[in-house]
């Protein structure tokens, strides 16, 4: 592999001089602050929000290398981790010349972020066990190829990717491989973070979405080389994340027993679940995951996705994305959320 990040980066965006914001510009002690057209007066919101937040989030970052053991200049705070999907297409992609490689079934989000960049998206399918097929994606790397993304544990199959498999790929491949952790949290196997010191051209995503119940805060990271991530603060808007979404996650990184006591009983319903699934008439395959849902093959999938709206429960359909077909994708609930499920799957065979 020869990895050279410099020649990867768009021109225009190398030549960039990015937006300085009010609060970028200055260090130090002060309490008057008359710089930024702010509303001195405050805010009807109170809690200091007439003020705009730290643009490099410096506390925040702080609080999540204790956390995830990275320095900080290797994090990128993000507006969820599509924010920073969307930057590495307009970091690294030019527009209508440039490609990335996905590996369906995968994550929605890469496809719809290149489209909207205009970047051609080359699929190079999973195999039969929901694995990466090396020589495929190998065979399908051209020199306009410059994002490689994987998504392990995977969206919507719940399967890591075999680590040997991503790492092949990566000391192969010139651009950047791209691995969206995004369920990290329920997983056996240990982060690619730790990978970063190994492998220059490896950007990790992560979030606190899933294990850490805050999704409706938007708060992705990534954690990738301090060259990388200064391109990212280069290229991203000046307040990203807001002060109160940054507020929010300090005070809930001081819970973390409470969301270790969630995750236990998330990984307890999940084995309940799949079991309980797994007896059900309709129900013709449930696939091993390390994420917080099932991927589960079923008799009718579109039949017995409308029969569980009509009884107020909210299941995801894969049944037309490749390799999934006949598939719904099913989230580890609460006790009773699953045991209502569980009661409403038995009807549906009983009908």
């Amino acid at each position: 592999m020869n990895f050279e990040l410099e020649k990867l980066v768009r021109s225009n965006i190398r030549n960039l001089t990015p937006y300085s914001s009010a609060r970028s510009e200055f260090s130090g002690a002060a309490n008057i602050f008359l710089d930024a057209n702010e509303n001195a007066f405050g805010s009807p919101a109170g809690d200091g929000f007439n003020r705009y937040p730290d643009p490099l989030q410096t506390e925040l970052k702080k609080r999540v290398s204790e956390l995830k053991g990275v320095a900080s200049d290797r994090i990128f705070i993000s507006n969820g981790s599509d924010e920073a999907i969307d930057l590495l297409f307009r970091i690294f992609c030019e527009p209508g010349r440039d490609a990335c490689i996905i590996c369906p079934p995968t994550y929605g989000m890469y496809g719809v972020s290149a489209a909207i960049n205009d970047i051609e998206v080359v699929k190079v399918l999973l195999d039969q066990n929901f694995q990466l097929d090396v020589k495929q994606i190998s065979e399908a790397v051209a020199p306009q190829t410059k994002l490689l993304f994987i998504c392990s544990p995977n969206n919507p199959t719940g399967n890591l990717m075999q680590r040997e498999s991503v790492l092949e790929i990566a000391n192969s491949f010139a651009g950047l491989v791209v691995v969206d952790e995004a369920y990290i949290d329920f997983a056996s196997s240990a982060s690619f973070i730790w990978e970063l010191d190994n492998q220059k051209n490896l950007v990790v995503l992560q979030t606190f979405s899933k294990a850490w119940g805050m999704a409706g805060l938007r708060i992705g990271m990534a954690f990738a080389q301090p060259e990388i991530i200064d391109l990212m603060n280069k290229v991203k808007p000046p307040y990203n994340v807001s002060g109160i979404a940054q507020k929010a996650i300090l005070a809930a990184l001081d819970k973390k027993d409470d969301v270790d006591a969630w995750l236990s009983s998330v990984l307890k319903e999940r084995t309940r679940l799949a079991d309980g699934l797994a007896k059900i008439s309709a129900v013709q395959k449930v696939y091993a995951s390390e994420a917080n849902f099932l991927l589960t093959k079923t008799v009718d999938a579109e039949s017995i996705y409308r029969f569980l709206i009509g009884e107020k429960i909210v299941v995801r359909s894969r049944n037309n994305v490749e390799l999934c077909e006949g598939c719904l994708r099913i989230t580890v609930g609460t006790v009773e959320e699953n045991n209502r499920l569980l009661k409403a799957l038995e009807n549906f065979g009983r009908r």
